[in-house]
């Protein structure tokens, strides 16, 4: 049974992709035995029991056809609001990790682990897809967990030792390595403009690193010594290379694999090797100040809600005008630098930001209109 567009029952289809049953009443099929109307009554409840074909035996008053029905239109653009409400809540996480003092990066990604699980448990459990996933897909979801974590670590290293802009506009070369990766390991079409798009990336990671052969042994606007800016960059292109790695192991798995399966791996590979690097490195401890209590707490909140609003962005809005809108990830990063961390940036970030960006919005409209023209393929 296909029910009404816009009803309760589009939104997700029952556990283990089985229809649900037919309510009594509303048995429609071709062998269904229906009673005899009582004289009088089959006249006027003839246009009643009419249906129309996508609502499968509704009547008109419940229809989706029904004259003079009114459509639930979807609202526009909010998908792209979703998007733009995700890069603020990214970074005002980003935002809070700046401002701990005394907890260790590795430990704050443990936190947001723990946060990512009790939130996708209750989801494996409702959907029944799990806890190991198919026998054929393991590797890769381990691959995907192992390398997803990387880089959330390495990336809020870099938050924590370089400016919070830089850190930022580095993480937005992600879209170029992904197309390199997937030339190389899934043999995807790979143009002069990809080779483009990744020069302008390289330009501005260069332009935010400002190595001392190319731009002196003087390097202004970084925070701290040049040596903690130089690890943060390193760190940082590490995790956009790990990140880009992610994607390219998700385009391979497909969707043969449950979306929350792939967090749960996530989250658990990343506990596990956060506990035992913070055993190694011997920095487990809980936080003096209440203040960056509070901050972890909202660190895990900010994230996974930013995650919520950017999987609902991706449901109701095409991928490319999600990519472009995420450059505003970028922009709150420098107003937030501004207002709170009293850093302002030099012209070599801007300019730095400016290429990457140009870069990432160039790779998503491409890749956007080639979707668009592989669709209409389809269609004709």
């Amino acid at each position: 049974m296909v029910l009404c567009q816009g009803g309760e029952g589009d939104a997700a289809p029952a556990a283990g992709g089985q229809e649900p049953e037919v309510p009594p009443g509303r048995e429609d099929g071709p062998g269904a035995v229906q009673p005899c109307p009582a004289p009088g009554v089959e006249a006027a409840g003839a246009e009643e029991r009419r249906a129309c074909g996508c609502c499968s035996g509704m009547s008109w008053p419940f229809c989706c056809e029904a004259p003079g029905a009114k459509k639930k239109a979807a609202c526009p653009g909010l998908g792209l609001f979703y998007t733009i409400l995700s890069a603020f809540l990214f970074s005002v996480a980003s935002l809070f990790l700046k401002k701990i003092e005394d907890v260790h990066s590795v430990e704050v990604s443990a936190f947001r682990c723990v946060f990512q699980m009790a939130f996708v448990l209750p989801g494996l459990i409702y959907y029944k897809t799990g806890f190991l996933g198919p026998k054929g897909k393991r590797i890769f979801l381990f691959f995907r967990g192992f390398l997803g974590s990387t880089a959330m670590v390495l990336l809020y290293y870099a938050y924590q030792v370089m400016p919070l802009a830089d850190a930022t506009v580095i993480t937005f070369t992600s879209p170029v390595f992904t197309s390199l990766l997937a030339c190389i390991f899934l043999k995807e079409k790979y143009s002069l403009w990809d080779v483009l798009f990744t020069l302008f990336a390289v330009t501005g990671v260069i332009l935010i690193a400002r190595p001392p052969f190319l731009f002196g042994s003087h390097v202004t606007g970084i925070e701290g010594s040049y040596s903690d800016h130089l690890k943060g960059t390193i760190a940082a292109i590490a995790s956009t290379l790990s990140a880009a790695s992610t994607i390219v192991i998700l385009r391979k798995v497909g969707k043969s694999v449950h979306y929350f399966l792939s967090i749960w791996y996530y989250a658990v590979i990343g506990l596990i090797g956060c506990v035992i690097a913070l055993f190694v490195l011997n920095e487990w401890r809980l936080p003096h100040c209440g203040r960056d209590r509070v901050f972890l707490i909202l660190i895990g909140l900010l994230g996974l809600g930013g995650q919520i609003f950017l999987t609902k962005a991706l449901q109701i809005e095409k991928a490319g005008p999600v990519s472009i809108m995420r450059t505003m990830d970028v922009v709150f990063a420098f107003i937030l630098q501004v207002l709170f961390l009293n850093h302002i940036p030099t012209w070599w970030t801007v300019g730095g930001a400016l290429c990457v960006v140009a870069s990432s919005s160039g790779t998503a409209i491409r890749k956007w209109r080639h979707s668009v023209k592989k669709a209409k393929r389809r269609e004709i």
